[in-house]
């Protein structure tokens, strides 16, 4: 039987329903709105858009608990880093404190989840989740999160929180009552599209009566709470429509600013004007970590999405995972990863990206070093009002890009040695995955890319994730070449050049650990079967053109807890060669539009550089460095 919920200390105790009648009733009937039906905004949502964007009309700046803490925050923890951020990051713009996932159970302890047999949910008598009073004391007897909200308030800055898209099972099951309506949470439901990861929560679906009024019903609360705030996880990949609209909805009619940040990505690209319309910023990524492959393929998808930046609607590049990192998920009592010159690449690339920047790290933590990445104001100057952000080239592992001073003729330039991700040369790369983990719907990603002309070799190449390569089984199922003529290959019919794993050995139609191959629960007879990190070379005829496969997680990986973290790629030339010197980066000043000297300073050393023309500055950038760099137009 399923056990009971605790209503925060409510006085009814409900009896519980058959989860099986609760999931019959609703599975059948679940018709969800067209995404057409919902795409005309009414008159108020239209007069409410702008009205949204001015919350966040420079991208939003502050501490989140999840990368220091993971689900198991605790209330000193919070108030520690909103005191820290008050006392020496407040005057530099950073104001947001978030407390991330599942604050809502009280008995989570670790970076890792509870099960969901073994968490203890805390809801009101409405079926909405309340802060656990154990981890929180002040949330106790209803007290919510608003004594909380109240300290952080009280010290100039604002608070937010996370939540998962949905209505909790617990209100399902107890059918507990919508506030303000007759129905019932076991009204609303479907366990269609039902979190991959998480599985506190059901979808609401958008067409049932009572439905929009859960919705509003939480966003009140987080209102009265005075919630500033919020991130919604498992709504923008895959892309939830209804549910996204129901938010917005919600959060206006509280009539209380709170922005909202969509969660995790990638966002679909060609929703950028859903996205824009509905929300404050989404991400354009999985989970980032503290690992240089993540942040090479960063600088692919930051190009894609700047044309799309505008003031209140910001693509958000996740967070930093910088400083001293508690019992997060993937970091355990250490400091980040990343090397002084990678955590420049990160705050540059942000930067100019104009990405919101939420500080992973413990900031009482902090070392000098790292504030001054977090409270240089030339930089962050360049952050907040610099405009036109855009790549400039990407060659050879050579990446710039380039924005405009709003209020002068002057531009700002960032320059980058990115080197490849650390195992391989990512320059001429036929495709890339990003992160596939845990989270990614169905454990893996379905390839179909076209070879260049004549080519006659092949790389299928499994990177580590971030996470050192733990339980990083991977599988290649179905890897076919087509050729010109009609005809297919698989690659299990050929015989590779050479080919290794970072564990076990790379086997043919079975798993690295010597099983059926197996993703997430389907079994496949044809693939290849390798482990982070891995690189599998084979020979194939001059007439291929095309390539396809279904890459994902092996359950040898994902039935062990953590890990399970890679990155998929293809190559059809050498990816092994890199160079990992620092190089003199030509900055061209007339193809920037300066037909005359110019003055250059950098700004990460805040020091004047010089009088330059034409491609005289090539300033030397160490491997996987970056430099910023003002350029103004001297007086004539």
């Amino acid at each position: 039987m399923k056990r009971e919920s605790i209503i925060n200390f409510a006085v009814i105790i409900l009896f519980f329903v058959s989860v099986q009648a609760c999931r019959g009733q609703n599975e059948l009937d679940f018709t969800p709105v067209s995404k057409e039906s919902t795409e005309e905004l009414s008159e108020d949502q239209n007069s409410s858009e702008d009205s949204f964007h001015n919350w966040a009309l420079t991208p939003p700046m502050g501490w989140n608990s999840w990368d220091c803490f993971g689900p198991s925050v605790v209330e000193t923890e919070v108030k520690a880093n909103a005191d820290y951020m008050a006392a020496n990051l407040k005057e530099s713009g950073w104001e947001y404190i978030v407390v991330d996932i599942r604050w809502y159970v009280d008995n989570q302890t670790t970076g890792h989840y509870n099960a969901y047999n073994n968490s203890t949910f805390i809801l009101d008598e409405y079926g909405r989740y309340m802060p656990s009073p154990t981890r929180f004391p002040s949330a106790a007897n209803g007290a919510g999160f608003k004594p909380l909200a109240d300290y952080v308030h009280s010290m100039g800055l604002k608070f937010g929180i996370h939540i998962m898209r949905g209505v909790p099972k617990e209100a399902v099951y107890n059918k507990l009552p919508i506030k303000g309506t007759t129905k019932t949470a076991a009204d609303i439901y479907s366990t269609a599209y039902e979190c991959t990861w998480l599985q506190d929560n059901y979808t609401v679906v958008a067409n049932r009566e009572g439905a929009q009024e859960y919705y509003n019903s939480i966003f009140d609360l987080y209102a009265s709470w005075g919630v500033d705030f919020v991130k919604v996880d498992d709504l923008s990949r895959p892309y939830h429509t209804d549910e996204i609209e129901m938010i917005r909805k919600a959060i206006d009619q509280t009539g209380r600013p709170i922005v909202l940040s969509m969660s995790p990505g990638a966002t679909p690209v060609e929703e950028h004007e859903h996205a824009t319309s509905h929300a404050n910023m989404w991400r354009t990524i999985d989970d980032f970590w503290d690992n240089w492959a993540q942040l090479n393929y960063s600088f692919e998808k930051c190009a894609e999405w700047a044309p799309y930046i505008q003031p209140g609607a910001w693509p958000d590049a996740d967070m930093l995972p910088l400083g001293k990192f508690i019992r997060g998920e993937r970091a355990t009592n250490r400091y980040t990863k990343f090397t002084k010159d990678e955590q420049y690449t990160l705050m540059t690339l942000w930067t100019m990206f104009k990405s919101p920047l939420m500080f992973g790290g413990n900031l009482p933590d902090n070392d000098a070093f790292t504030n001054s990445l977090l409270t240089n104001d030339e930089v962050l100057n360049v952050h907040a009002h610099s405009t036109n952000n855009k790549q400039w080239f990407n060659e050879n592992g050579v990446i710039g890009w380039t924005a405009n001073d709003p209020e002068s003729s002057d531009k700002y330039v960032a320059l980058f040695n990115s080197g490849g991700d650390g195992f391989v040369n990512t320059n001429s790369l036929l495709y890339r995955s990003g992160t596939v983990s845990r989270l990614t719907d169905g454990y893996g990603e379905h390839i179909d890319i076209k070879l260049p002309e004549g080519s006659k070799e092949l790389y299928l190449i499994v990177n580590d994730g971030g996470d050192d390569f733990a339980c990083d089984h991977a599988d290649w199922i179905n890897p076919t070449v087509y050729l010109s003529n009609g005809d297919s290959i698989k690659l299990t019919d050929l015989t590779w050049k050479n080919a290794f794993a970072g564990w076990g050995n790379v086997s043919v139609n079975k798993s690295v650990s010597g099983g059926s191959l197996n993703i997430k629960g389907t079994v496949y007879e044809n693939g290849i079967g390798t482990h982070s990190k891995s690189i599998i070379h084979y020979e194939i005829p001059e007439n291929s053109v095309r390539f396809k496969a279904f890459a994902g997680l092996d359950i040898g990986g994902t039935s062990q807890q953590g890990g399970a973290t890679v990155e998929f790629m293809v190559s059809v030339t050498d990816p092994t060669s890199m160079d990992e010197d620092a190089v003199a980066i030509p900055v061209n000043l007339k193809e920037l539009g300066f037909s005359g000297d110019c003055a250059i300073r950098d700004l990460w050393e805040k020091k004047d550089l010089g009088t330059f023309s034409g491609v005289e500055f090539a300033p030397t950038i160490n491997y996987h460095g970056a430099g910023l760099y003002r350029i103004s137009p001297s007086a004539q």
